[in-house]
């Protein structure tokens, strides 16, 4: 990034083979939506040559690169409720030709679905403190950095995100068996 930094532009495609799938997963997790998800990484690189003489070399490139992208989904997130989005999560058939497989398949399918819909009902805060320490298997000591909390704040908060969260997939759980 310090050579992006100073001018030389060609390494940006270094940066973007290496993070470009971390930050669609991101992404992904968050909206539901592929399109979506594809523009805003392309977005956060965009604002990276934009905003690249604010990157300081001091702390991980990844942790400025998420806060760029928070700022980018927030940003989206905030247009979105004003046009009246509502998320909603598509779920496609995933059966296989072997019926046992199919039936494993789909069991480990719908239980993914049901928790990214659980995932969904949670507030955008706790969503994305989870999508980032489980899904982008970030460290406690870079979330901290990037939400500007300290590490006991962050355990904190994923503890009691996954907390709300089980309660939300148990609450899903009963609306199935009930319906």
């Amino acid at each position: 990034m310090l050579k992006v930094k100073a001018g030389q532009l060609d390494q940006l495609g270094l940066l973007f083979e290496r993070y470009n799938r971390p930050l669609y997963g991101f992404f992904f997790k968050l909206t539901c939506d592929q399109e979506v998800s594809e523009d805003l990484v392309q977005n956060v690189f965009v604002r990276i040559i934009k905003y690249r003489h604010t990157y300081k070399g001091d702390g991980k490139f990844s942790t400025w690169m998420y806060h760029m992208a928070r700022n980018l989904f927030a940003d989206h997130y905030r247009k979105e409720k004003r046009r009246g989005y509502k998320e909603e999560v598509e779920t496609a058939d995933r059966y296989h030709q072997n019926e046992e497989n199919a039936e494993r398949s789909k069991i480990a399918s719908e239980e993914l679905d049901m928790l990214q819909l659980a995932l969904n009902r949670l507030p955008e805060d706790k969503r994305e403190i989870l999508v980032l320490s489980k899904y982008q298997g970030m460290k406690y000591k870079d979330i901290a950095d990037l939400l500007d909390l300290t590490e006991s704040a962050v355990k904190v908060r994923i503890f009691r995100a996954l907390k709300e969260l089980k309660v939300c997939y148990e609450k899903l759980e009963y609306e199935v068996v009930k319906s």
